[in-house]
C-alpha cells in the first residue's frame, strides 16, 4: 500500500510536467497541417492534434487529484480519478490510433499531390521568381522538385520550351546570383520536397503516437496503484459511484 501511494504521487507529478509536451505535441500537429492545408483537402486531418490538446487539458487535473490522493485518501476523490484515467485511457487510445493511421495516409497522399504540382507548373528560364504552391514549398523547405531537380525536366513547361534550368525556387540561399541553370548544380537543393515533407509530417504524428502509447502505460500505472488504495478502504456507500 505504501509503495502504491509513492507511485501514485510520482506519476501525479509526471501527469502535471508532462501535459506542456504533450500539448506541445497537439500544437505540433495543427500549425503543421495548417501550414500546408493546400496540399490536404480533408480537414480532419488535424484531430489528433485537437485530441492531444484535450488530453492535455485533462492530465493537470488528474495530475493534481493523484498527488492529492497519495497525501489524502478521500473515496469520492479516488473515484473522480478513475473516470478521469479511464477518460484519458480514450483519448490516447483514439488520438495513437488517428495519428499512426494518418502518418501512412498523408506519405502516399503527398506524392501524387506534388507530382501533380510539379507538371501543371508554368514556368520559363527568367529571372521571375515565381510565387506559385510549388515555389512556396521549395523556397521554405530548400528542395527540388518531387524527387530531386530532374522531375523538373520532365514537366509540361519543359516539353514546350526545353529549359536549361528549373525554377529559381530550387537555388540555395546561399547563392543570391543563382537563375536555376542547369550548368550549375551545385547552387541547386539536392533533396526532393516529398521526402522532407513526409519527414515534417510523420515526425509530429509519431511524436503524438509515441507520447501517447508512453501515457497509456503510465495511466495504467496509476489506476493499479488507485485501486490498491481503494481496495484498503471499502465501500460505506456505493451511491458516490
Amino acid at each position: 500500500r505504501s509503495f502504491a501511494r509513492s507511485l501514485l504521487r510520482f506519476l501525479g507529478f509526471i501527469f502535471c510536467g508532462i501535459a506542456a509536451a504533450q500539448a506541445f505535441g497537439g500544437v505540433l500537429v495543427i500549425l503543421m497541417l495548417k501550414s500546408y492545408r493546400y496540399l490536404f483537402q480533408e480537414t480532419y486531418l488535424s484531430l489528433p492534434g485537437w485530441l492531444a490538446l484535450a488530453t492535455a487539458l485533462t492530465l493537470l487535473p488528474t495530475g493534481v487529484l493523484a498527488v492529492s490522493i497519495s497525501v489524502k485518501c478521500s473515496r469520492n476523490q479516488q473515484g473522480t480519478l478513475m473516470y478521469l484515467l479511464l477518460l484519458l485511457l480514450c483519448l490516447e487510445m483514439s488520438s495513437a490510433a488517428l495519428a499512426r493511421s494518418y502518418c501512412v495516409r498523408t506519405a502516399s497522399q503527398l506524392e501524387s499531390v506534388m507530382g501533380y504540382l510539379v507538371h501543371h507548373h508554368n514556368w520559363t528560364c527568367s529571372q521571375d521568381p515565381g510565387n506559385s504552391t510549388v515555389d512556396v514549398i521549395q523556397r521554405k523547405l530548400q528542395c527540388c522538385g518531387v524527387h530531386n531537380y530532374t522531375d523538373w525536366l520532365t514537366t509540361s513547361s519543359s516539353s514546350w520550351y526545353h529549359p536549361a534550368c528549373v525554377p529559381e525556387s530550387c537555388c540555395k540561399e546561399e547563392h543570391s546570383h543563382c537563375r536555376g541553370d542547369l550548368g550549375h548544380v551545385e547552387q541547386l537543393s539536392e533533396e526532393g520536397c516529398l521526402k522532407k515533407l513526409e519527414g515534417q509530417l510523420c515526425f509530429a504524428m509519431l511524436y503524438v503516437f509515441w507520447f501517447c502509447t508512453l501515457l497509456i502505460i503510465l495511466e495504467l500505472l496509476a489506476g493499479v496503484s488507485n485501486s490498491i488504495l481503494m481496495r484498503h478502504q471499502p465501500f460505506h456507500e456505493l451511491r458516490i459511484l
